[in-house]
């Protein structure tokens, strides 16, 4: 029997509180574009894409206006290049990351990741030029996107790796300076990063993967606020979480229907559905808004962590519930500049660094689109990086940073990018020397627990 009551909760989720599909996927292997000649490489790897991926914007296009369901982005996530051009006499890994933005702009996608390496444990030879190339890639490309996983909570922390990202960072930043260090935006550092994450800019085609599938994001922080104020203003906490499961239940359904739909169309395999709630700057579509539904003045108050980690869990337990094949980082995001609230609460001062590192704690996925100062010397940031892979290793779960320094700016300015990636205030950082710690090097090891086969 229909349910009209159900329909028409469906219809508003889509109308008046920003319901959407964030972000379909394709994950595609590039292992066997591998040869000693990087232009065979390149070749290879635009012939691969364009081949899987031509018509990936069409039918997401189709099926939008089919179920009248908004697919924001349409992305592709590649193999960890560093693999791919490591057995080339002639590695070129700028070339190589030219050609991935060649190809994301013929098939018509918005983003392109797995300019990535995974150095937890050490480096490679290709892994330390690809890290070599990452700000120039960055600088001449458009769609490309760049991740490198420092640390797990297996391996510990590649400390090296860390403080040659921090310089990376600050390079990428520099050679983008004319549009405010937006290649430090499209590059972010990994502590457990998944195989699977839709996500950019993170986004890889992990080994396990197979050589094609369609992961999905969803989104809907402002069905979830909507719901929560619709609700008596008496009701507990246990209360809250409920109707929380029940809204990310709901999210789950109709984001595993488009999903399939458009997997089946391109047949390729469905993969995942990652159950983050990803804010926008949109009005309304706040994190932060969810906690004041919630009953705090502003996102930064006391008790946002705990606010945090209870939307974190019910969001996981209600989506799980509507999907058996969960994956990706799923979790609350709370990157600064992607969140209208979370921008508002880091301007006026209610949101600091250190609260933010402590929200972390019990959110997907970590520091995320948070400008600082660019006089910011390469050893503080090596220390907020070192920090956010510690709460990922210690805790079993992946964190992130992804932060910008811009250049020539300082506290009391901001940066405006326009789209997703929204606009943030320039965000103090301690002003404490990290130096002689990060500059010892070497790799933390891994916690007791990662003992545990």
């Amino acid at each position: 029997m229909i349910n009209e009551n159900l329909i028409l909760e469906t219809i508003n989720m889509i109308k008046l509180y920003n319901l959407d599909i964030r972000t379909v996927t394709l994950a595609l292997s590039l292992r066997d574009c591998i040869s000693e000649d990087i232009d065979i490489v390149c070749e290879k790897i635009y012939k691969k894409i364009t081949k899987y991926a031509k018509n990936l914007v069409e039918y997401a296009n189709d099926l939008e206006n089919d179920y009248s369901i908004p697919i924001i982005n349409k992305r592709i996530a590649v193999t960890p290049v560093s693999i791919i051009g490591e057995s080339c006499k002639n590695p070129d890994y700028v070339k190589i990351a030219r050609t991935l933005d060649k190809a994301a702009v013929d098939v018509g996608v918005n983003f392109i990741g797995g300019f990535s390496a995974l150095v937890e444990k050490g480096f490679s030879k290709g892994d330390k030029l690809l890290m070599d190339a990452i700000p120039e890639a960055l600088a001449v490309t458009e769609r490309v996107c760049s991740s490198i996983n420092l640390a797990s909570s297996k391996a510990g922390i590649n400390m090296d790796a860390v403080l040659k990202m921090a310089e990376t960072i600050k390079k990428a930043a520099e050679l983008t300076k004319d549009k405010d260090g937006i290649g430090a935006a499209k590059l972010v550092c990994f502590c457990n990063s998944a195989n699977d994450n839709p996500f950019m800019a993170g986004a890889y085609c992990g080994f396990g993967e197979p050589e094609c599938a369609l992961n999905v994001g969803v989104s809907g922080p402002g069905v979830v606020r909507a719901a929560i104020e619709a609700m008596p203003a008496d009701a507990d906490m246990s209360e809250l979480a409920n109707r929380i499961k029940q809204i990310a239940y709901k999210i789950t359904t109709t984001g595993e229907l488009v999903g399939r739909k458009l997997a089946k169309r391109l047949d390729i395999p469905f993969g995942v559905i990652d159950l983050s709630l990803a804010p926008t700057p949109a009005e309304g579509d706040s994190v932060a808004g969810i906690f004041q539904a919630m009953g705090l003045e502003h996102a930064g108050a006391h008790g946002t962590t705990a606010a945090l980690a209870m939307l974190n869990d019910a969001v996981k337990k209600g989506g799980i519930m509507a999907s058996s094949h969960v994956g990706g980082l799923s979790g609350a995001f709370i990157p600064v500049s992607e969140d209208a609230g979370m921008i508002e609460a880091a301007a006026n001062g209610y949101l600091t660094f250190d609260k933010l590192e402590a929200m972390t704690s019990v959110c997907s996925v970590g520091l995320d689109m948070i400008a600082i100062p660019g006089n910011t010397p390469e050893s503080t940031i090596a220390g907020i990086i070192a920090d956010e892979m510690a709460i990922g290793m210690i805790n079993k779960k992946t964190t992130a940073v992804r932060i910008i320094p811009v250049v020539g700016k300082g506290v009391g300015d901001k940066v405006v990018y326009g789209g997703l990636l929204g606009e943030a205030p320039i965000m103090p950082v301690n002003t404490l020397s990290s130096a002689n710690f990060v500059n010892r090097g070497g790799r933390i090891p891994a916690p007791i627990h990662s003992l545990n086969n």
